[in-house]
């Protein structure tokens, strides 16, 4: 039986594919960044709570489709891109912070 990776798709719903997923997120966050993200692989270090929450994707269009945002500290270009086109109130301090704090990330 060939390996499946279990994935988030565009509507929120897993699902199995054969392919590994390019971007790893975090649903209760609500938030989306590469698999290697610093902020992200800290969080996983720190233990079990993080690891719960983690979901993958197969793009970045999926993602935000899911309504996940992009890291802001590993994806600063997609961060600034998505910010200055969301609608919601200006940036504040700490805004992309991982939830347990360390940092922003995914």
């Amino acid at each position: 039986m060939p390996k499946t990776y279990r994935l988030l798709g565009a509507e929120g719903r897993s699902y199995d594919s054969p392919t590994k997923g390019r971007f790893g997120g975090n649903k209760r966050a609500r938030i989306y960044g590469r698999l290697d993200c610093p902020s992200a692989l800290a969080a996983i270090k720190r233990g079990r709570t993080y690891q719960q929450h983690r979901v993958f994707f197969a793009d970045e269009a999926s993602a935000l489709a899911a309504g996940f945002r992009p890291c802001a500290r590993c994806m600063g270009g997609a961060y600034k891109k998505w910010r200055a086109t969301c609608s919601s109130a200006p940036a504040k301090a700490g805004e992309g912070d991982h939830p347990k704090g360390g940092g922003g990330g995914v």
